[in-house]
């Protein structure tokens, strides 16, 4: 361990296999190798960062290049030694970051050309190797593919999917895992016992959770805490809090339960109170949605499994709260919550849209969905304010805001029809998108919606991914234009009957197989052995039955 640094990462930076935490597999697997003299020409470390890419790779190179070798389990030698300081001759690291050309590449290339000076392998250690361009990479294959014997290559990369699949396959490939909660809570309270450090368990359970597995991370923050320490005085989780700019997850149970009672100035004093200790918007928004994940899936849930984020109060509390919650709230909370996150990019005062926000769930959560009906559909489309106020009445069907009759009086034009059509299903509706050139909605309707029920006035319908988010609007707009008359459009959570887009694909397939049956297929097959039948006429369906 490099004790001259200051920095807690680097002080305690693994020395050697022994010293790593959370990585036992890699390990155990790269040690096993070595002992078998099954060596790879190359080896790949990817994971999130600070989860020991780089710190493996230099403990892979002086385990190669040990004077004692690895069976003896070498405390210093002038390898190792040298290796750790960066200094070994025959280990060179490379940023890939900062040396992405192919001209780098090809002078290592070259370098590699000589055999190792004071060791047994010449090995290059590749940092942030999804960064070297296209040509660097296949500068590289064939010495990957074969190299010298005494050449090995060592990678680490964050973005393992902008690596070439030519290039990955020539590797011995290990996926370095996060560091579960509680390892790197026990590890980082070690470490704050041997800098002298007074905090308590809740803080260093708060720096856990939010290094998020990573053990720089972690030690960071720890350094962080440490420097703001006052000799005497115990860092505490509030204190803590105030530190990393979190805030006590407390606070946002007892809003959620004011939200649900509908206690409007007890859900803004909250918020404000949490604004003050510094939350940005996003965070908050971010908590919030842990919140939500954690009250949907309390039962299935134990006190260790939430990553250190509530204590025995909190976890308990949301629990007794969860008994009368309707699930369905909870998932039209977090649909809810998640769209809010688009409008923070758009306003000015992110504070006053956050406050707004809040009061909105405040309503939301007195909604009652039927079981059919898509949760979607109601962050999409507006409610009627008379059902929202009246709690007492559910809620059976979310209409568009088009189908809306006003609350207060207002004069209507007189809306006139070039001539009245009449739609009685989903083909005739099809259709008369056609002959009016509402060819987006055609293809919407052909393409993307899965019919579930066609009545006179009213459709209800599943969707795919792909349906344009104005779909609904622009359908109801012009059905009033077509027909004279209000239609109801609502999304439903059954599956409903296949596309009309599949079933004309669906019959294609089963022309063709057909057609391969017929005899003129044959003839023609014998006349033509390379011909293949890639498409028929729909139309002529009746013909090839004739």
């Amino acid at each position: 361990m490099s004790n001259d640094s200051k920095v807690l990462a680097l002080k305690y930076r693994p020395q050697n296999f022994d010293d790593l935490i959370g990585q036992d597999v890699v390990a155990e697997t790269i040690i096993n190798s070595i002992m078998a003299n099954k060596v790879p020409n190359a080896y790949l470390f990817t994971g999130i960062r600070g989860v020991g890419k780089t710190t493996i790779a230099r403990i892979v190179a002086k385990a190669l290049n040990c004077s004692n070798g690895i069976k003896n389990k070498c405390k210093k030698c002038d390898n190792c030694d040298a290796i750790t300081n960066s200094n070994h001759i025959d280990v060179l690291e490379m940023d890939a970051a900062s040396r992405t050309g192919v001209d780098d590449v090809r002078e290592l290339i070259e370098f590699s050309r000589y055999g190792p000076t004071s060791s047994k392998y010449k090995i290059f250690i590749i940092d942030e190797v999804h960064m070297l361009s296209k040509q660097a990479f296949n500068a590289l294959l064939k010495t990957l593919e074969e190299p010298p014997e005494y050449l090995k290559f060592i990678f680490a990369t964050t973005e393992i999917k902008k690596i070439p699949v030519t290039v990955i396959s020539r590797c011995q490939r290990f996926d370095l895992s996060r560091i579960r909660s509680s390892e790197l809570f026990n590890y980082i309270k070690k470490i704050k016992d041997k800098e002298g450090g007074i905090i308590s368990d809740d803080a260093l359970k708060l720096i856990v959770k939010i290094s998020e597995g990573s053990v720089r991370d972690a030690l960071s923050l720890l350094d962080r805490a440490l420097l703001t320490l006052n000799s005497k005085t115990e860092l505490d989780l509030k204190s803590a809090q105030k530190i990393f700019g979190f805030f006590d997850k407390s606070q946002l149970i007892d809003l959620f339960e004011f939200i649900l009672k509908g206690d409007e100035i007890k859900v803004i004093e909250i918020y404000r109170k949490i604004y003050d200790q510094g939350v940005e918007p996003k965070i908050f928004i971010n908590d919030f949605l842990e919140l939500l994940y954690y009250f949907k899936n309390i039962e299935s849930l134990t006190l260790e499994s939430t990553n250190f984020s509530l204590n025995d109060q909190e976890f308990q509390k949301i629990k007794d709260l969860n008994k009368n919650l309707d699930p369905s709230v909870l998932i039209l909370f977090w649909q809810f919550t998640i769209s809010t996150l688009d409008e923070l990019a758009i306003v000015s005062n992110q504070h006053l849209s956050m406050e707004m926000f809040l009061l909105r769930l405040m309503h939301l959560s007195s909604i009652k969905l039927d079981k059919n009906t898509d949760i979607n559909s109601v962050t999409e489309n507006s409610v009627k304010n008379k059902e929202i106020n009246d709690q007492s009445k559910p809620i059976n069907q979310i209409k568009n805001i088009y189908q809306e009759e006003k609350s207060k009086p207002e004069i209507h034009k007189e809306v006139k029809s070039e001539k009245k059509i009449s739609i009685n299903s989903l083909e005739k509706l099809i259709q008369t998108c056609f002959d009016k050139k509402e060819i987006k909605l055609k293809y919407e309707l052909e393409k993307n919606v899965n019919l579930v029920k066609f009545e006179k006035n009213m459709i209800e319908i599943s969707f795919n991914e792909n349906l344009d988010k104005n779909f609904v609007k622009d359908l109801s707009s012009k059905l009033f234009d077509w027909t004279s008359e209000r239609w109801i459009i609502s999304f439903s959570q059954l599956k409903g009957d296949i596309s009309m887009k599949e079933k004309e694909q669906k019959l294609k397939k089963s022309l063709i197989e057909e057609a391969k049956n017929s005899k003129i297929y044959k003839d023609v097959i014998n006349n033509f052995p390379d011909a293949e039948l890639i498409d028929i006429n729909l139309k002529g369906e009746e013909e090839l039955n004739d």
